[in-house]
């Protein structure tokens, strides 16, 4: 993977409860991490096609490992096309170079 490749901006986030100074907890952004990476929405290609097990993902992340974080499905990837829910992680070719995210975008909710 050449940087050519990733030229999307991403911020890896956990939400932990903040609490007011009334004592409410809300949940707030901790920004764990702040790197380039290569975006592939869903498409009708073969490969997508393979994982249809998947079928609610619509963007692949794919970036270099970061060292003292190891990446779980309970973060979440903020880029300029919005807020993605990792469904998986994935370590590119088991060499620990590269790690590939599936994802699923978070659509807000209006009441």
């Amino acid at each position: 993977m050449s940087f050519g490749k990733m030229n999307t901006f991403i911020d890896i986030i956990s939400t932990i409860p903040i609490k007011d100074e009334e004592g409410f907890a809300t949940k707030g952004d901790n920004i764990l991490a702040s790197v380039r990476a290569y975006k592939e929405d869903r498409h009708g290609s073969e490969r997508w096609t393979n994982m249809a097990s998947f079928s609610s993902a619509s963007s692949l992340f794919r970036f270099r490992k970061i060292s003292g974080l190891n990446v779980t499905t309970e973060m979440i990837i903020v880029c300029e096309d919005g807020r993605y829910q990792i469904l998986s992680v994935e370590d590119v070719r088991g060499r620990g170079m590269y790690v590939e995210v599936l994802t699923e975008k978070l659509e807000p909710t209006v009441r």
